[in-house]
């Protein structure tokens, strides 16, 4: 008879768990891939994420109290996964919302039918100021409000007490414009006033009532492998989600959240800097290997990579021959040592269905190398 073996993250309790979920990304892989990979090295000193996305793998590592690097070339991505790493009060953050929302600070709200749309001009007006105050701000207590107000940005609305700013919408992602302004109009869904402030207090007293102890680390913003060219750390264990072949609407998806961290009022669709620019399987396949290439040579030997990743139906690819091949292509010493399916994810952690489009399944793979000889 089989033995179901409990998942990792089910010795933490509730509480100490909620801050990986700071900012819903429906990209996401579970907290229990990374943990697991974890729990099987005893004694490593420090791990990797080259592909961060909101920072899963920074948080496991802090649940085991190892410090980890994350790197992501998505402006969203990095502010979701330093919030990971950082220790604050719920009373700090609530404090600097306050200062900011009192302190009279003023800019332009984004004009256009969108924004009459999404969000009540009051709290609209509330959101520029904190979008202004907080582009200049560094501090811990001012990324943990980012993340914040990153997660409560928009999302659905309910009957009681609001969650979120913004008129109806997905968590996950972004409605382009047109189609929100369609979804609103079609349904006379006017924009709710909500208090910015109160929000951010329920929210942050929520998510920080209980978090672990901080182990260390940082999040880097920038192309993967010329980051690691330039890092100094060594490290045990990278666990990591590359972009799924096919994907190209990460930044697209997020342009919202882009704009409060200081990009433009409307959707870009460019892929520039992105991994999945490439323009074929086999370019894709190069480019990941220069990242496994890049990781190797900051690794030690004995190292295990452990890499989820998918593609989408429409791609018309073996995500398990693409990874590997990407692998062994990297010529950096990783010897493949177990390749199994990941199974497809379920429709509530790939994108919220608020206006009825989950997307199509993913299909994923879990491929797990070790570093056998270091590479020059």
């Amino acid at each position: 008879m089989a033995v179901t073996l409990p998942a990792p993250s089910a010795g933490w309790t509730e509480d100490a768990l909620r801050l990986n979920a700071v900012c819903p990304y429906y990209t996401m892989f579970p907290l229990d891939f990374p943990l697991q990979h974890l729990a099987a090295r005893p004694g490593i000193s420090r791990v990797l994420d080259p592909f961060c996305g909101r920072g899963t793998t920074l948080y496991a590592a802090r649940l085991a109290g190892v410090p980890a690097v994350g790197i992501d070339i998505s402006p969203v991505a990095a502010a979701i996964a330093q919030a990971k790493l950082i220790e604050i009060t719920p009373r700090a953050v609530v404090r600097l919302a306050r200062q900011i929302l009192d302190g009279g600070q003023h800019g332009d709200a984004p004009e256009g039918e969108f924004w009459r749309w999404c969000y009540e001009r009051e709290t609209l007006v509330e959101l520029v100021a904190l979008r202004g105050a907080l582009m200049k701000a560094e501090t811990p207590t001012a990324a943990m409000l980012r993340a914040v107000l990153l997660g409560i940005l928009h999302g659905p609305r309910n009957k009681r007490l609001p969650s979120y700013l913004s008129n109806q919408m997905p968590r996950t992602y972004a409605a382009k414009p047109s189609y929100a302004v369609t979804f609103w109009k079609k349904r006379g869904l006017e924009p709710a006033r909500v208090p910015a402030l109160e929000v951010i207090e329920r929210r942050a007293g929520y998510l920080l009532a209980a978090t672990p102890p901080p182990s260390g680390g940082k999040v880097y913003l920038g192309d993967c492998a010329e980051t690691l060219s330039g890092l100094r750390q060594r490290f045990d264990l990278v666990v990591t989600s590359p972009p799924y072949y096919g994907m190209r609407t990460y930044m697209a998806d997020q342009w919202l959240r882009s704009w409060f961290l200081g990009g433009p009022p409307d959707v870009s669709y460019g892929t520039q800097g992105q991994i999945a620019r490439q323009p074929n399987q086999d370019a894709f396949v190069q480019a990941l290997a220069a990242v496994w290439a890049a990781a190797a040579r900051r690794c030690r030997q004995g190292a295990r990579l452990a890499v989820r990743f998918g593609a989408l139906p429409s791609a018309s690819v073996d995500p398990e021959k693409m990874l590997v091949r990407s692998v062994r292509a990297a010529k950096a010493g990783w010897i493949v040592r177990e390749v199994r399916p990941a199974g497809t994810p379920p429709k509530r952690v790939r994108q919220a269905a608020q206006f009825g489009r989950a997307g199509a399944a993913v299909d994923e793979v879990d491929v797990v190398a070790e570093l056998i000889g270091l590479p020059r």
